[in-house]
């Protein structure tokens, strides 16, 4: 069991209960968990002679590990395609299923490796991912593989889509699947590669697409099948006015009433999007316990609108952060997207409507709490040794580390990670993904991604 004492650290966010942050502070890390933090000065002494490794973290901002509630990794493939870079959710979707129905297992592992590096650089430890295409030969064994070999805590949701246009539905029937054959995967992902002991590394859920994309059936049998094994549901929910005209039309309810007569409500579900929800809808939220993933660069990509995100922290809904598909944010860093919730609840009028520290809580126990992990996103005596460090003496913090450093990791243009720990395994070190030639990688990931776009 090694030990770190990570000592010297200019300031340290904890986001614990009382919302310490401590000025010269210093973490013992003990295997895959903090066995200690407080003022440099007593730890020292106290462990100096006691650990494996001594980590100087001067002028450095440690903080929880960010938690990345929603992400569709396979999507790195396809950024910035042209056909899509102007088109709202429907289109766009239309646009890229036929360049997905190409996809590989080989194309799935090799995204899933630059997406989860990429994510690793901006500090993000935690990642749910949703796949819920499966052509070919993917199978969601391969975006697993990845997150193992990289090193991310992972929460992957096994998907799926069954409503093709034949049926009234958004994706061509070519890249639907056969509901039984959908539960049968969600279930042996599931009883392969869920773990639900602390300090998990994989936590699978299950995930239906959309509404649009799956029948009602799917709905209730999936989240009956979550529910049965006690893991997690996740779907997209709320998302565009699309959306909500095509549930009122077929469904004869909005998007939140037809997820909650179908059961897709409870602490043990998040939606992913919930833009157009009303007040009696966050109400709902609140009441139920759902939880929320909050996607803002990709909801201003595609044109899809502002969450209620204020309306609902004050409502007491659990929401977390997402950088959604790499196709429809074509980014996947965390901290950038703490600062753009921060900015996009402040554009109807309202300078105070979200704050810096708010932006970095829902990235990091909020994003805990909507996965409900107990273990994760604060800096605590018993958490999980998931620690990111940032360098203050960059030049992007000039003129603003030395009135509020906290402030500064949010207000100004976000940087890589200087220091990345997961799980007590240091993973990045002076800003580099330590044993990878990730040259190597966007290589080979690139000939994917132009073979993909060709073969459509």
């Amino acid at each position: 069991m090694s030990t770190w004492l990570i000592h010297n650290a200019a300031f340290i966010v904890t986001m614990d209960d009382e919302r310490r942050e401590l000025e010269d502070g210093a973490i013992l890390v003990r295997g895959h968990s903090i066995a200690d933090i407080g003022p440099t000065d007593e730890l020292m002494p106290r462990y100096v002679d006691r650990v494996d490794h001594l980590y100087n973290a001067r002028d450095m901002i440690l903080f929880p590990g960010l938690v990345n509630c929603h992400h569709h990794l396979y999507q790195t493939l396809t950024r910035a395609v042209p056909a899509a870079q102007n088109a709202s959710l429907f289109d766009w979707l239309k646009t890229l299923y036929p360049i997905w129905a190409n996809l590989t297992s080989e194309a799935i592992y090799v995204s899933a490796l630059v997406g989860l590096a990429e994510l690793l650089l901006s500090g993000c430890t935690t990642v749910a991912d949703h796949l819920y295409i499966y052509p070919n030969d993917c199978r969601i064994d391969d975006e697993i593989q990845a997150a193992q070999e990289m090193g991310v805590r992972f929460h992957p949701t096994r998907g799926g889509m069954s409503l093709g246009e034949s049926q009234g539905g958004l994706p061509p029937d070519s890249v639907v699947e056969d509901e039984e054959a959908i539960l049968r995967e969600m279930q042996r992902a599931i009883e392969h590669f869920h773990d639900p002991e602390p300090f998990s590394m994989c936590q699978v859920g299950v995930a239906p697409c959309s509404p649009f994309s799956v029948t009602p059936d799917l709905m209730r049998e999936s989240i009956a099948l979550a529910r049965s094994y006690g893991v997690l549901a996740h779907t997209h929910l709320a998302e565009t006015p699309d959306e909500e005209h095509y549930c009122l039309e077929r469904f004869g309810c909005r998007p939140a009433k037809y997820a909650e007569d179908l059961g897709w409500v409870g602490e043990d579900v998040w939606w992913a999007h919930a833009v157009h929800v009303n007040g009696e809808e966050v109400q709902l939220l609140s009441r139920t316990g759902t939880g929320v993933a909050h996607c803002p660069s990709s909801n201003m990509r595609l044109a899809s609108g502002i969450a209620p995100v204020r309306q609902m922290l004050d409502a007491g809904v659990r929401v977390g952060l997402g950088v959604d598909g790499s196709a429809s944010n074509d980014a996947g860093h965390l901290l950038a997207e703490a600062r753009q919730a921060m900015l996009l609840q402040r554009v109807c009028g309202d300078p105070a409507a979200l704050t810096a520290r708010e932006a970095l809580e829902m990235a990091t126990r909020g994003g805990a709490a909507v996965l409900q992990r107990h273990d994760i996103g604060v800096l605590a005596v018993g958490k999980a040794a998931d620690i990111v460090g940032v360098r203050l003496d960059h030049l992007d913090y000039a003129g603003a580390a030395p009135h509020d450093p906290v402030a500064a990791l949010v207000f100004c243009y976000p940087r890589k990670a200087d220091f990345v720990m997961v799980n007590g395994r240091l993973l990045v070190d002076h800003g580099e993904l330590l044993g990878w030639d990730l040259g190597k990688v966007v290589a080979e990931h690139n000939r994917l991604a132009r073979a993909l776009v060709a073969g459509a």
